[in-house]
Formats: structure tokens, sequence, C-alpha cells
């Protein structure tokens, strides 16, 4: 092996034994260890990541997102409560409860799913000619936006998909026809989620395509509760429900060069989720965000590639889960 081979070998086995890291003041010929901080250094950009975490709970899609995977807060790595545990529900015979004189009460135990995880660093990367942006302005801000909305759409799709791979189906046919009845029909689905899990879902996500057909198919009634219920709007439906919330989500991605999909389309989603809670509440799905190093939900890079070209990088740390599985209720309608 060549001499001065031998010796960078040697010098990275004992790394750990001393070798310092890069600080960008190196000699010619010394060895340091890779140090990722004079990346954000370098290409860290302040006033866009602040311009970006303003942004950020600002968007359209923000609103779909909190309601079908609320956030919660964790370091980047954290342990969560897998499961809704059903000995949370566990009842006793009428006198199981009652202690004899000189005996002990009746000992209970309640198990307990611990999991540990990390959330995941995601972002997107945008190469910008300046050539294309010279007359742009504020194309840093525009492109950063585009960036968040792109991230943010990507979460819901996550989002979306878990939920959908995790319920129980039952197919609907929605129509003009005679005794129809869609909200009647979401009623009996939530009705079996709480037996399944023994908690009422609070909340039903519609898709753009569900409620047209819920609509068109309460209007096609010959009745009076047919016709007042194709005019409820989404919260008059939550009362109806006795849910927290009913939410239309009218979000869709480009899924082919001339057409754009609904994120939810034909889909009524039922399940538990509850906003501002902790990493051990019942929720059926929770997203687990991290702060960046620069202390918000995102933080963007502008590095300069070459004369004329430059990276634009927005990066987050987040985590999607189905934390239990119970009560979960899915309509698939046609």
């Amino acid at each position: 092996m060549h001499p001065q081979l031998a010796a960078t070998l040697a010098a990275i086995a004992f790394a750990n034994d001393g070798l310092a890291r890069d600080t960008g003041n190196l000699l010619p010929g010394q060895i340091a260890l890779a140090n990722d901080s004079r990346f954000t250094e370098a290409y860290f950009n302040q006033p866009l990541t602040t311009y970006a975490v303003g942004g950020w709970d600002r968007l359209d899609l923000t609103a779909e997102l909190e309601f079908f995977a609320p956030a919660v807060v964790v370091p980047r790595r954290f342990t969560y409560a897998e499961a809704l545990n059903p000995e949370a529900l566990l009842s006793d015979a009428t006198n199981d409860d009652l202690r004899a004189i000189g005996g002990d009460f009746k000992r209970v135990e309640y198990k307990s799913t611990k999991t540990e995880a990390r959330t995941e660093n995601r972002g997107l990367t945008m190469r910008v000619d300046m050539d294309e942006v010279a007359d742009k302005g504020n194309w840093q801000q525009q492109y950063t936006t585009r960036l968040l909305n792109r991230l943010k759409r990507n979460s819901l799709r996550r989002a979306i998909a878990l939920l959908s791979a995790a319920a129980t189906n039952t197919a609907r046919t929605w129509d003009t026809s005679a005794g129809k009845d869609p909200d009647q029909d979401v009623a009996g689905s939530l009705l079996t989620a709480t037996t399944a899990s023994g908690v009422k879902p609070n909340r039903v996500g519609f898709g753009d395509t569900a409620w047209s057909k819920r609509m068109l198919a309460h209007r096609a009634q010959n009745s009076a509760g047919g016709h007042a219920s194709a005019g409820m709007t989404p919260d008059q439906v939550a009362g109806f429900l006795g849910v927290d919330q009913v939410l239309v989500s009218k979000s869709r991605y480009q899924s082919a060069a001339a057409a754009k999909t609904e994120i939810v389309n034909n889909l009524v989603l039922s399940f538990i989720a509850y906003p501002g809670l902790g990493a051990e509440d019942p929720s059926n799905i929770k997203r687990f965000t991290s702060p960046t190093e620069s202390g918000g939900p995102v933080r963007v890079f502008l590095q300069q590639v070459s004369a004329k070209l430059w990276d634009l990088t927005v990066e987050h740390y987040e985590l999607i889960k189905i934390t239990s599985t119970l009560g979960i209720r899915k309509e698939t309608v046609s």
C-alpha cells in the first residue's frame, strides 16, 4: 500500500480520537472530519426561511392537511403510542371491584405498545437559470412558495393514502334513484366504527366527487328531508352526524400532462384525529414534525452552482403514521 494512502486511512480510523472537524481553515494536506454545518453556514438563507415559515401555515393546502393529519411537534427521535388499547374500555363484573375485609383490591393491568421512531428529512430543490428570472425581482419568494405548496401536497397525498389503506371499506352507490340517503349511510358507518373502537370518529372527510354525489342524490329524492339535506353545509352535516368537523377536500394534483386528479376524490373517510395533542392521544393518524435547525418548521437554502445557475432548496422533517386502525371507515362512492 502506498505510504501516503496508509497514513490517510490510519487518520480516518482514529478520527474519533481527536481528528478535528472541518472549520474552513485547513492547511494544505491537513485531514479533518466532514462538517455538515459548513453546508448550513454557506447556503442557509435566513430571509427566505423567514418568508417560508410565515407562509407555511397560510397555504391553501394547510387546512386540509391539518384536518386529515394534525401535526404533533416532536424531537427528531421520539416514542409514540402505536394503538388505542381495548383494555382502556374494560369493565368488571358487579362485585369485582369490591374489597373483602382483610383482603386487597382486585389487581388489574394495562399494557401499552410503544414505538420508537424518527422524523424523516424531506425537501425539494429547484434549479434556476438567471436568464429566466432576469425580469422577476421576487423570484426567490415565488419559487419558495411553489416548493412549499408541492411539499404540502405530497404530505396530504401520503396522509390520504395511509388512511385509505387502513380503513374498512364499504361500497356505496349515491345516484338519483329513489330511496338514497347518503348522510344516513355515513351515520351507520360511524356507529359501526364506534362499536369497533369504543370511541366515535370525530372527523369525516369528503372528496369533491363524493360530496357532489351526496348532494345530487339528496336533491333527487321526492321528499322534504331530501331537499333540505341537499342544501346542508359541511358544518350542518357535522351537526347531523354528531362529529366535530366535516371537510370537503377540493385539492388536486397533476397526474399526467393534461390531467388533474382529486386527492380524496370519491372517498368519504371517517376517523379520529385530535389537533394539538401529544404522541399518545387516541388519534388514528398523526403527522409528527420536528423543527429544523433554524427553529421553524421549514428551512431554505440558496446555493450558487455556476455563474448562471442557482439551486433553491426547501426542507422539513415529517413522519406520518397510522397510530391505530380501530374505527377508521371508508365509503367508496360510485
